[in-house]
C-alpha cells in the first residue's frame, strides 16, 4: 500500500493537476477571505476565519474530484489496470494506496492557510481574539470532509475509464452527499422527518463539528461514509473478474 501511496502521490507531484489545483485552492480563499468586501475580514470586522471554512467545501467539491478523477480512470485508458490487479497486493490496500495519496495532496493544500490563522490571530482586537476551538473543530471537519470527497472520487474513477465523466459523476456525488440532503429535507412534505433527512448530509455533520464540539456522532459519521465509498470501489473493481 505505501509503494502504491508513493507512487501515486509522486505522479501528481510530477504533473501540473496538483499544482494547479493548489494553486486555484489558495487564490480563490485568499481573495474572499482578503479582497472581496462582502467576504473580507478586514471589512467585516470581526477576528475569525468563517470565510474560509463557509468556502473552502464548495471549492473542495469541484477541486478534489480533480484530483481523483485520474485514480483509476487513467489506469483503464492505459490498460494498466490489470496489471496493478495482478500484483501481490489485494484490491483494498491498491484503492487505500490511491485514495491516501488523493487524500494527502488535499491536505497538503491546507497547510498554507494556517497562515490565514496566524494573520487574523495577530489582526485580533486584543491580539488572540479568536476563538481557537472552533478553528481547531473547523479544520477538524474539514480534514474529514476532504477524506469524504476523496472516498467519492475515487469511486467515481473506478466505474469510468473517461475521467471527465469521472470528474462529473464525483462532483454530482459530492453535491448531493454535502447539501443535497438539506435541500429534501426543506421539502414540506417530510414534515417532521426533514430534520432526520438532514442528518444524512454531511453539511449538518461539518457544521456541528466546526463549533469546536468534537461529537463521536459526527466523527463516526464521516468515517463511515469513506468506508461504504471505499468498500464501493472494491465492489467495482471486484466486479472485473465476474
Amino acid at each position: 500500500m505505501l509503494a502504491i501511496l508513493k507512487k501515486e502521490f509522486n505522479g501528481f507531484l510530477n504533473s501540473l493537476i496538483a499544482y494547479i489545483v493548489i494553486a486555484v485552492f489558495l487564490v480563490a480563499i485568499g481573495m474572499f477571505m482578503w479582497v472581496f468586501p462582502e467576504s473580507s475580514v478586514l471589512e467585516y470586522g470581526f477576528a475569525d476565519m468563517q470565510t474560509l471554512f463557509s468556502m473552502a467545501p464548495w471549492l473542495f467539491l469541484f477541486l478534489i474530484p480533480a484530483i481523483t478523477m485520474r485514480t483509476f480512470a487513467e489506469e483503464k485508458r492505459e490498460g494498466t489496470i490489470e496489471l496493478l490487479l495482478t500484483k501481490p497486493i489485494s484490491d483494498l490496500q491498491l484503492i487505500l494506496g490511491k485514495y491516501f495519496a488523493a487524500l494527502l495532496l488535499a491536505l497538503f493544500a491546507l497547510l498554507p492557510t494556517l497562515l490565514y490563522y496566524y494573520s487574523v490571530y495577530e489582526l485580533g482586537n486584543p491580539q488572540g481574539n479568536i476563538d481557537s476551538a472552533a478553528v481547531v473543530g473547523s479544520y477538524l471537519g474539514l480534514i474529514f470532509l476532504a477524506g469524504v470527497f476523496c472516498a467519492i472520487g475515487v469511486f467515481a474513477s473506478s466505474v469510468s475509464s473517461n475521467q471527465i465523466i469521472s470528474f462529473v459523476i464525483a462532483v454530482f456525488l459530492c453535491y448531493i452527499i454535502y447539501t443535497g440532503f438539506d435541500l429534501i429535507a426543506s421539502i414540506p412534505m417530510w414534515g417532521s422527518y426533514g430534520y432526520m433527512i438532514s442528518q444524512l448530509g454531511i453539511s449538518y455533520h461539518y457544521s456541528a463539528i466546526s463549533k469546536g464540539l468534537v461529537d463521536s456522532r459526527d466523527v463516526l459519521y464521516f468515517i463511515s461514509v469513506i468506508a461504504i465509498m471505499l468498500l464501493a470501489t472494491t465492489l467495482v473493481l471486484k466486479s472485473r473478474k465476474w
